[in-house]
């Protein structure tokens, strides 16, 4: 593989991205580059004051049918394709009157941002899907010998940068990165294209059905953020990908302290899942993905300060989770310990102020983006299903017990039933008035995890509630739940032994709902 490293003299810009645009073509015309664009990029580097040619001047021939024909011409493409080493290429190119374009500054249609708009016309779908812009990358990519091909406007000032620094040139090393990123961009968007287009029937006329079945082909498309210091453990390497929604904790804004680690990226997504599930002011604290206290509030820090009591011994060292901007109250209270990491949807001035002196706190601000499936690996494959996102209803309460819950133990259960969800089977959970109180994570048996979240509780049993994430397969649970003071029980039912587990809770004197929904969580 060779590539020449000769000054760059002309350049096609043609972006639906324009961020950093207006100083990269300065940046390039300064250099002597020769600008030619379409439609609004070339207004843009017009009303910007930078000279430009319009696409049309260059092939002689107009834009048309409304966009859909602006680049796929010869004298586009065979400017950027013919390989400058051969004689017969530059006879050509001569012969034909093309010129050679040494650049191609592209990105694409935003088809993605498009298809995830809900209740998107189909029409729209397909006029976002872009042909001269892959079409030109991949050109530039196939000849990055002799052309620059650029796709990020992240790359925009790296590249200035070089060419500054070498006469106008690009070397053969950074032409290949580029070539190489320009085919994984163009191979992504047919594959997002491929896989919206999976969801789309036609019954007389076309409908998008973003919500449809698992695709035949499952296409997945992420870019790499970061390499991380080691994986799950130091022997393992690992990396952060992102998808492209902008969205979600891969996107998320790190605004203080050290890097993120492996193991600190899976408990924010932990924490910040769990902080989701709740309407009122909550905070989540996590460790090892499972939650060792979790409070509402009616401020934040109170939410923060109950949270803490449930268990301050695990808390040490833990990742956060909350649902409001942290204010400085709470930053105040969150302080006083050692955690890794605290996620939010932001934190004001005051808050960052009380955090400045701990240098290695990490504070990442996250926009909410619901997950709609869940991946994970098996040996020659991966299991997708759908997130865990049920609501529970009030239709969906069956008090199975003589006695009824009372309200206070209606609040308790249905908040300690949130929770539960979050934390790996086999799931007991104890709570009182909006506080986790005792929780039991990922026993094998059922009762293990009843007699373990009893043994966790600090604060006192008696009185709270108990949440079970899967049915109880013997009332040997729900003996032990009663025994330590815990006065009603929600569950989802569906043990073929039913009927003895709700007789062992009317002989204890329990109150039990049934909800139908199971949360197993692995």
């Amino acid at each position: 593989m060779s590539a020449t490293q000769t000054k760059i003299q002309r350049a096609i810009l043609s972006v639906t991205d324009k961020t950093g645009l207006v100083e990269f073509a300065r940046k390039l015309a300064g250099m002597g580059v020769e600008l030619i664009s379409t439609g609004g990029t070339a207004k843009l580097l017009r009303d910007s004051g930078i000279s430009v040619k319009d696409i049309s001047e260059l092939t002689g021939f107009p834009e048309m049918l409304d966009g859909r024909v602006k680049t796929l011409h010869p004298k586009v493409h065979g400017g950027i394709l013919h390989r400058r080493e051969m004689a017969s290429h530059r006879s050509a190119v001569a012969e034909h009157g093309i010129q050679p374009i040494d650049m191609v500054v592209v990105n694409l249609y935003a088809f993605e941002k498009t298809a995830a708009q809900p209740g998107v016309p189909f029409e729209d779908l397909i006029e976002n899907i872009d042909i001269g812009g892959p079409s030109m990358i991949r050109s530039a990519a196939k000849n990055f010998q002799d052309v620059a091909v650029v796709t990020s406007p992240g790359d925009y000032t790296m590249l200035a940068e070089e060419m500054a620094a070498s006469g106008g040139a690009l070397s053969a090393a950074t032409k290949w990165r580029l070539a190489q990123k320009a085919f994984a961009t163009t191979a992504a968007y047919d594959s997002a294209i491929a896989s919206t287009l999976e969801r789309v029937s036609a019954n007389g006329h076309f409908e998008f059905h973003p919500e449809g079945d698992f695709p035949q082909n499952l296409r997945l498309s992420f870019s790499k953020i970061m390499d991380l210091r080691y994986g799950e453990n130091p022997h393992q390497k690992a990396a952060m990908y992102s998808d492209s929604s902008g969205r979600g904790v891969a996107n998320g804004r790190q605004i203080q302290g050290k890097e993120l680690s492996y193991n600190n990226i899976v408990d924010l997504q932990a924490a910040w899942d769990l902080a989701q599930e709740f309407d009122q002011t909550v905070c989540a604290i996590i460790k090892h993905t499972n939650p060792c206290g979790t409070a509402t509030g009616k401020t934040l820090a109170e939410a923060y300060r109950k949270a803490l009591e449930c268990d301050p011994v695990s808390a040490f060292g833990g990742v956060i989770g909350v649902n409001r901007v942290v204010d400085g109250e709470a930053a105040e209270e969150m302080a006083k310990l050692f955690l890794e990491v605290i996620a939010a949807p932001g934190f004001d001035d005051s808050a960052k102020a009380k955090f400045a002196a701990k240098k290695n706190l990490r504070l990442v601000e996250i926009s909410h983006a619901p997950q709609k499936w869940v991946l994970k690996n098996v040996s020659g494959g991966i299991l997708v299903q759908d997130a865990d996102t049920h609501a529970l209803q009030e239709s969906d309460l069956k008090v199975v017990t003589k006695r009824q819950p009372t309200p206070e133990e209606k609040r308790a259960l249905l908040f300690a039933w949130k929770v539960s969800k979050h934390v790996k089977s086999n799931a007991i959970l104890y709570a009182r008035d909006g506080q986790t109180v005792g929780v039991g994570a990922g026993q094998m048996s059922r009762v293990d995890s009843c007699k373990i979240g009893a043994m966790k509780a600090v604060l006192p049993l008696q009185g709270t509630v108990a949440a079970s994430d899967a049915f109880f397969p013997f009332p040997d649970g729900v003996e032990e739940i009663a025994k330590v003071g815990a006065t009603a029980i929600i569950q989802p039912g569906g043990s073929v032994r039913d009927q003895e587990v709700i007789e062992a809770a009317d002989r204890l004197g329990l109150a039990m709902i049934f909800t139908g929904i199971r949360h197993f969580r692995h």
